[in-house]
């Protein structure tokens, strides 16, 4: 697993080297995927691209799942998970908070995961039973915190109808709660629970490579991730925060029926 992280760091090092580089020259024309406001941009591409190509130099025999150009078969049990930009708007936008993500699943469980915010120069990571670190620090959730003084994060799908019950949902949710934050990248909304700096945090409609990496960082910080109900963490839902917040957090989401589409 060392090397397997010691790997996915430097990979995700260089891509967000390449990124901050060029971005000052990338072009405002965008792409878009599932709806206008999904964007991709070349330079999304392009960092998808250096990355799978320095895992293949790395371990040709290795299977790698990534956003913009979906699964490559290979030989072995192992698979990368890779997201090259996580917050695209915000990269497009020219704020912080966007990142490069790396995940490497053997035999199904996530074993290494690297979350690196290049514009804010932090590299969080995580190693199955290994603990979670930011820098060299390493990481633990915020524990004993109440539903009504908790920080909690959230994001909101591209899809119009989507968007709807989310802002149904989170006007029920914030009076409930401290406060309510809306970074645009869900790799980095949970390595925020990890770090301490969100108490919790939920959304519907992220994918295995937005939480995969940041994921094995929660939960190495002793936070708890999943679904509704007892499902696992999937694109229909995520839900992250310690345990005892968790489950309050849980209860009143599922109170107010977030998976249906208006």
């Amino acid at each position: 697993m060392t090397d397997f992280l010691r790997l996915a760091e430097e990979i995700a090092r260089e891509a967000g080297e390449m990124l901050l580089a060029k971005r000052p020259t990338m072009s405002r024309e965008v792409e878009t995927k599932s709806s206008p406001t999904d964007v991709v941009t070349a330079l999304d591409k392009a960092s998808e691209a250096l990355i799978r190509e320095r895992i293949a130099a790395a371990r040709p025999g290795d299977r790698i799942l990534g956003e913009e150009q979906g699964e490559a078969p290979g030989e072995s049990d192992v698979r990368w998970i890779v997201d090259p930009i996580d917050g695209t708007v915000n990269f497009l936008y020219g704020l912080p908070d966007w990142a490069v993500s790396i995940a490497v699943e053997v035999a199904g469980e996530i074993v290494a995961g690297v979350v690196n915010v290049p514009a804010r120069g932090e590299v969080y990571t995580a190693a199955r039973g290994e603990g979670a670190f930011l820098g060299g620090e390493r990481l633990h959730c915020n524990t004993g915190v109440p539903l009504e003084q908790a920080l909690i994060g959230t994001g909101f799908g591209y899809a119009k109808a989507r968007r709807q019950v989310q802002g149904e949902v989170v006007a029920k949710v914030l009076p409930r709660v401290r406060d309510i934050r809306r970074g645009g990248s869900c790799a980095i909304d949970i390595c925020s629970v990890a770090a301490g700096r969100l108490d919790g945090y939920y959304e519907r409609g992220v994918n295995k490579w937005d939480f995969a990496a940041a994921g094995l960082v929660a939960t190495e910080s002793g936070a708890r991730i999943g679904g509704l109900h007892g499902a696992p963490i999937s694109p229909e839902f995520a839900l992250c925060a310690a345990p005892g917040l968790f489950e309050d957090l849980h209860d009143l989401l599922a109170s107010l029926d977030p998976l249906r589409d208006a």
